[in-house]
């Protein structure tokens, strides 16, 4: 028992602990809007999903479980309480994700560890071999600073930074709550194939080769990764900066994945291309709270906004779901962040953009709703949760 009163430690862009009750209650929120009526059908399923306790991940996962009944089995890297340390948002989410599905009668198993490790890929082929027998689609989402690679040792660390040449923008301070000017000098080359090391495609391949070998992949398996472009505005810092670079080595490979499903399985590799979205990951990169600040203010405005939830019931209902031939834009990808880049959407972002200053900061940014949005992730702010009442932080997940 850990009982404790908890309250939100929160520097910048790092917030260190989570609330139990808080995580909870976002899941089930997410669980009913994913919930319809289910069709039985004699074969259900079977679902991987590489990354799943936050964020598209978990988002995937809750979709494909209370939208079309599969089985899952998820792999995700979070730190379980210990004494008078809470666990981190993932790890209270998992444990809520677990209780409700079992709640409603689904199967799901989850493995803590190191997804990029070799120890971890063969502990899931093991459980797919004993409880699913084949996959039938892997959903690729991870999202991690540091990459141990599994053959060389070699601990690779990506950077947020430009390529080429020096990136100044505005941008706000996340600790003052002010509009500054940053300069990021660009990346060295060795940043630059770190960062490809930690966020490219090397691993996607890696876990697609060991279920082949094992053949695990069922007949027309399908594989998705999960991606951003975003506009001009974040151009330099994200699509043609060091996260860009990796991205692009993603898309690479998915499609050589692709042509080799085909060839194999008469399978498919897509990239799915999201909106941008309110997470840890992206509160760690210079310029992008200011910009979904403006942006959802404008989209919230328009009735367009999509939450990860949204955006994962979109993707499995019109375009990899059952049955569903996914359209694709000229270089196969699926364009999820079709709204957020509707050229009406990017006018009046491009817009407030050049005129936000810190006296009219608030007026043209949500970043209020920012905040907000940025502490429910761990569990804060919720509504309906009382914070002034203890509560039990020792909460256990049925890790295989």
């Amino acid at each position: 028992m850990a009982l404790q009163v908890i309250e939100p430690k929160i520097r910048g862009f790092i917030c260190t602990n989570a609330h139990p009750t808080g995580c909870l209650k976002n899941v089930r929120s997410q669980i009913d809007l994913a919930k319809k009526d289910i069709e039985s059908t004699e074969n259900t399923p079977n679902v991987l999903v590489i990354g799943a306790s936050t964020g598209y991940g978990l988002a995937s996962r809750i979709a494909l479980t209370w939208g079309y009944g599969t089985n899952t089995i998820g792999i995700f890297f979070e730190r379980p309480p210990s004494g008078n340390k809470t666990g981190s948002t993932g790890y209270y989410n998992s444990a809520a994700f677990h209780q409700m599905a079992t709640q409603d009668g689904f199967t799901a198993i989850s493995i803590n560890g190191d997804a990029f490790s070799d120890q971890i890929k063969q502990k899931t082929i093991d459980e797919i071999q004993e409880h699913f027998g084949q996959i039938d689609l892997v959903v690729y989402s991870l999202a991690s600073p540091r990459r141990i690679h599994p053959k060389t040792g070699i601990d690779h660390r990506s950077v947020l930074k430009p390529v080429g040449d020096s990136c100044t923008e505005k941008t706000v301070d996340l600790t003052n709550e002010n509009i500054i000017d940053i300069t990021i000098h660009p990346a060295t080359d060795e940043e630059i194939a770190n960062t490809i090391a930690v966020m490219g495609g090397e691993d996607l391949e890696f876990w697609i080769e060991a279920l082949l070998s094992e053949n695990l992949l069922a007949p027309q398996a399908n594989i998705v990764a999960y991606s951003y472009i975003g506009p001009k505005i974040t151009d330099q810092i994200y699509s043609s900066g060091t996260i860009g670079l990796a991205k692009i080595d993603l898309e690479k490979r998915v499609n050589a994945i692709d042509t080799r499903l085909l060839d194999q399985i008469n399978g498919h590799a897509y990239l799915s291309v999201n909106k941008a979205v309110i997470s840890q990951a992206s509160a760690a990169i210079p310029i992008v709270p200011l910009y979904i600040s403006i942006l959802n203010r404008i989209m919230d405005t328009k009735d367009l906004n999509e939450k990860p939830i949204d955006q994962m019931i979109r993707l499995f209902s019109e375009y990899l779901g059952p049955n569903l031939v996914p359209i694709v834009d000229e270089n196969r990808r699926i364009r999820m962040d079709d709204r957020e880049l509707r050229s009406d959407v990017v006018a009046e972002v491009n817009e407030k953009w050049s005129l936000v200053n810190n006296e009219n900061f608030h007026d043209l940014a949500d970043f209020e709703g920012y905040k907000r949005s940025f502490r429910n992730l761990f569990g804060f702010e919720v509504e309906g949760v009382d914070y002034d009442q203890p509560i039990e932080t020792e909460v256990t997940i049925p890790l295989v």
